[in-house]
């Protein structure tokens, strides 16, 4: 580690233990210092406050607690904190809601060790570590006509459910098993959803959704 009073101060947020673990041997050598763990959300928020991070490294799918709502909760209070999301999850509405929240990258688990180190040292630099390929592909949902937002749409009760649920992620086979209805029936909402809020897919849906404050 060169000089740790250089040493940018990372959190790592993720409830697995053993992912802890090989971060400390991925980060080792970097201008990066893990001042602290957390493996929920409660935890973490704390120890943004007690910890004073330059950066924070956070998975989505947490036990208590999605990633995603910690994010959005630890912007409202840190505004200028670098957060990267680091997730076992290609799933473009993750990226969206990540992109829409405000944090400053998103890395899988899957990706080199390069890709994770130069996305944690450029979020601790203030700058987007964003791929220029990642926002391609939730640019679309991003550029969603904001005068909708505004408008009351009539969604049913069970529709608000089920596009909450998309918003968090799920597939249309987890909506239909957490909500005990039918494939098809959850199909049918999705489309009734996506007419009434005049958006042609599922990711443009959970940034709309996120923008309503429904997630």
């Amino acid at each position: 580690m060169s000089g740790d009073v250089l040493a940018k101060r990372l959190l790592v947020v993720d409830d697995h233990e053993i992912i802890r673990l090989g971060l400390r041997l991925m980060l080792q050598g970097l201008d990066l210092q893990i001042v602290g763990e957390a493996t929920n959300a409660t935890e973490a928020i704390e120890a943004v406050q007690n910890l004073q991070p330059n950066v924070v490294l956070m998975d989505i799918r947490m036990e208590g607690g999605d990633g995603l709502n910690t994010l959005g909760r630890m912007k409202l209070d840190n505004p200028d904190l670098p957060i990267v999301l680091y997730s076992a999850y290609d799933n473009p509405t993750y990226i969206a809601r990540a992109v829409a929240l405000g944090a400053s990258g998103y890395v899988l688990k899957s990706a080199p060790r390069e890709r994770l180190h130069e996305a944690l040292l450029t979020a601790a630099s203030g700058e987007s570590a964003w791929t220029r390929e990642e926002l391609r592909r939730v640019t679309g949902a991003l550029a969603t006509p904001r005068l909708s937002q505004d408008i009351e749409v009539p969604l049913t009760q069970r529709e608000s459910e089920v596009l909450r649920q998309m918003a968090l992620g799920l597939t249309n086979k987890e909506i239909a098993k957490m909500l005990g209805i039918s494939y098809e029936t959850v199909k049918e909402h999705v489309q009734h959803i996506l007419r009434k809020i005049g958006v042609s897919d599922r990711t443009q849906a959970a940034v709309w959704a996120v923008r309503k404050n429904l997630v």
